[in-house]
Order: structure tokens, then sequence, then C-alpha cells
């Protein structure tokens, strides 16, 4: 696992140097690695859940930053086992999150808009996108509604560059993080069953009210662990 180059908000500590030398040493995927930022609260929110008791199965770390724009590649699968950034993708927002940017983003259900935050990953599925993955939200009053509104990890025709091209931005969900149809299968297959997915935006009120990202609960896992 790993953290960041830039951003040493504790650095003297154990906990902060182990996620620095990951982040460093995270092998990049086209010449590109996610942010420090959105990596250091992706490795954060991984030890709390685990302290929460959370089984998290499968190595496998998402990350989706929905700062940049849809136009750009903003979907990182990393390996945790081998510290390495597997699959560098385009990925959509929901319709009413936003046009070619993502700006608004809901927990309710029919808004067709995406949610903030840590997911676990479920099981495979055939829907009417085809092979799709369940997720569910662990985070109450943000995106634990996941499943009950149907946001799923699906492949769609219109997240490409085509498409983004021919209209300025990508085509849009109904709230899903929906991938490209290129090597989509294996990649919805690798990511089932308990694997951890972490959408960000810097949203004020996720900002001030997410409980996953207590940088001393992660530390004190962590050290029981003794890595």
């Amino acid at each position: 696992m790993s953290i960041s180059e830039e951003s040493y908000s504790h650095p003297n500590n154990n906990f902060q140097s182990f996620i620095t030398q990951q982040y460093q040493t995270l092998t990049p995927l086209e010449g590109s690695k996610p942010s420090f930022d959105i990596y250091e609260k992706g490795i954060i929110g991984y030890y709390n859940l685990l302290s929460e008791g959370k089984s998290i199965d499968n190595s496998k770390l998402t990350l989706i930053d929905f700062r940049l724009s849809s136009n750009k590649k903003r979907m990182w699968v990393i390996d945790l086992k081998t510290n390495k950034v597997l699959y560098y993708r385009l990925v959509a927002h929901g319709k009413n999150t936003g046009e070619e940017y993502a700006k608004n983003f809901s927990n309710i259900k029919n808004s067709n808009k995406s949610s903030v935050g840590f997911y676990l990953t479920g099981e495979n599925y055939y829907g009417k996108h085809g092979l799709s993955l369940r997720l569910d939200g662990m985070e109450p009053g943000f995106n634990d509604k996941a499943r009950d509104r149907a946001i799923v990890m699906h492949s769609a025709a219109y997240v490409s560059k085509d498409f983004s091209k021919n209209i300025g931005r990508l085509g849009r969900s109904f709230g899903c993080p929906a991938i490209a149809m290129k090597d989509h299968k294996e990649i919805i297959k690798g990511l089932a069953e308990r694997s951890l997915l972490f959408i960000y935006y810097p949203l004020d009120e996720y900002l001030a009210k997410t409980k996953l990202s207590n940088f001393q609960i992660a530390e004190e896992y962590f050290n029981q662990l003794n890595i």
C-alpha cells in the first residue's frame, strides 16, 4: 500500500512513512498513478474499515478522482500486494452530477447522481449492461443506499475517447461508475467480492462528517498488525 509525494501531514509517524514509501514505490501505468492525497485517503480509509471489523478480502484498491474532467482517465486500480497500478481508465459520473465535471452528489434513490466515499464490492451479476458489479456503500448518509439505488460498476459504450471527442465530455450514467467496454469483464471480475473502492470529491459535508479519514484510528490499527 502507499501514500504520497507531496503531502506529509504526519511526517514523523511510522504509518505515514509506510504510506509515503508505498506511494513513492508504486509502479505507475502509462506513466500515471493517482495523486498523493487521494491515495493517502484511500489507505487511511482502508485501515479504518479494518479497525471496524470489516473484511476486505480482495487485495485491489480502486480510486476514482472526480475532481478531474470526465475527458481524462480518472480511475486507478491498484494491487496492494504487488504495489502496481493494474488499470488506468476512463469512468463516468451520474447525469445529474454534472456535465464534463462532477459537482453534485447524492445518496437518494432516483437522483441520478454519483455518491462519494468508500464502498466494498459485492458480487458479479448480469444485468441490462451485461456483466456488472454490486457495490455496498460504507458511509451512512453519503453512499449507504448504493445497493438499494442499484449503483453498480458496469460498462457502457458512452465511456470512450470517441464519445468524448464528439460530445465534449463522456456520456453519463444514472449514478453508477460506468467504465469503458475495453477489458471490462476482466476488471469487473477482478474487483468482485470485497475489494475497496473510493470515490473522491472534496465535498465540504463529506470531509466534515466522514469517519473513515481518522488518521489516529488507522495508525493504531496499523501498529497492531506490526507491519
